[in-house]
């Protein structure tokens, strides 16, 4: 540099101070200090394109005199380069936001708060979170989603089955496909690597989830459930249970505002695909709720809690109960779905579509269109109606059920 430069020193930096107004103490090679009313300023004073310009390098004390050289110097290379000192910091800035704002935590955050929570029920939105907050962001959070490779995917799911949770890191696997292929439609990867893993990974052992499926035994299960000695609540979920064979989940954390006793209507969300859905309420279904209506229809839950009413009922409980009743290898909280999947296909003859939609799973029509929440509304009443009735008969051994040839029908 042909100017002189280093003029100032230390002390002279220090003890400036704004009296009756500013002024600047030059350093040289444009390097000053701006001492003002309201502080003291680093400028630099350059040239580029034939303009004058003026590039902050910080405040004092915060930024030293020494601190200020080194930033002019690096601020005069890159003019000797030809690039201009405020484009560059600009690009530089710009260039760590969007690493910020692309690493995988970052659009892992983003694909939930924008998609993934509209799409399930709160419940299953939270419990997916805290899986990737588990397993994936101590890992691969900070990592740019566009620079993860297969392998590096492979050894945070790894991680997890060392842990022996087999089920778990395939679903974390699925969560991180979402997370890319959301990550693809915002621009921020190319691709989604997560099939590159696909024959990667343990195999989880078939979960069991014992049923009663035989007529000649529902109707001990249903003497059993209905003289189940425990609390209120638990009394009344054994015998919703059967009747509605809803998810277990959605049971326990079925609201009163949900429910329309004089309607005979349960509106709610699947949990597992966020789907709305309409149960009808069979008669027996009606009766029963309005007597636990009496007992906890003054707060959210229909089934709360034991410990606390302001939450729903364990999910261990309905499992808790048939195993009290000596049922545990007969009959699971899920074995209900089991139970009327098989037995209103088999013995009442009604159609797969009735069954599959009232069990909550997406159904599509002859043009591959999903059945909306109110499809075979009617007819599916009249299902759930022939099958509580069906469900009395046995367990009170009166009447004599004639299985149905029902066909299928529109």
């Amino acid at each position: 540099m042909s100017q002189a430069v280093n003029k100032l020193a230390a002390t002279s930096v220090k003890n400036a101070e704004f009296k009756d107004r500013a002024f600047k103490l030059f350093d040289g090679a444009g390097l000053f200090l701006h001492v003002q009313k309201s502080g003291k300023y680093w400028r630099l004073k350059y040239r580029y394109a034939k303009k004058e310009r003026l590039l902050a390098l910080g405040v004092y004390p915060e930024v030293s005199l020494k601190d200020a050289r080194a930033a002019r110097d690096e601020a005069r290379a890159l003019l000797d380069k030809g690039i201009d000192p405020s484009n560059h910091r600009k690009q530089v800035k710009h260039s760590r936001y969007t690493a910020a704002v692309n690493t995988f935590e970052a659009v892992a955050r983003e694909w939930h708060q924008e998609v993934h929570q509209s799409a399930v029920v709160a419940e299953h939105a939270g419990r997916n979170l805290r899986r990737l907050e588990v397993h994936a962001f101590p890992h691969i959070g900070s990592r740019p989603i566009g620079e993860i490779t297969p392998g590096e995917l492979l050894e945070v799911l790894r991680k997890v089955e060392r842990k022996g949770h087999i089920e778990t890191a395939r679903r974390v696997k699925t969560l991180c496909g979402q997370v890319f292929r959301y990550g693809i439609a915002t621009g921020r990867v190319e691709r989604d690597i997560t099939p590159d893993l696909r024959d990667a990974l343990k195999v989880p052992p078939t979960k069991h989830h014992p049923a009663i499926t035989k007529p000649e035994e529902i109707g001990p299960l249903m003497k059993a459930l209905y003289g189940y000695p425990g609390h209120f609540a638990t009394c009344a979920a054994l015998k919703i249970a059967p009747l509605l064979f809803v998810r277990p989940g959605e049971l326990r954390q079925a609201e009163w505002a949900d429910i329309d006793l004089d309607a005979a209507e349960w509106h709610y969300s699947a949990s597992k695909t966020g789907f709305e859905l309409v149960t009808p309420l069979p008669r027996q279904a009606v009766e029963i709720l309005r007597e636990v209506h009496s007992v906890t229809g003054r707060g959210r839950y229909v089934f709360p809690s034991v410990r606390d009413r302001k939450r729903p009922m364990s999910n261990a409980t309905i499992g808790a109960a048939l195993a009290r009743l000596d049922l545990k290898d007969k009959m699971s909280a899920h074995g209900f779905r089991a139970m009327a999947r098989t037995v209103l296909a088999e013995q009442l003859g009604f159609p797969s579509e009735y069954i599959e939609q009232q069990l909550g799973h997406s159904v599509r029509d002859a043009n591959g269109r999903a059945y909306n929440r109110t499809t075979h509304l009617e007819a599916r009443r009249a299902m759930l109606q022939t099958w509580a009735d069906y469900l009395d008969e046995l367990r009170t051994g009166k009447g004599n059920v004639v299985p149905l040839n029902r066909g299928k029908t529109a």
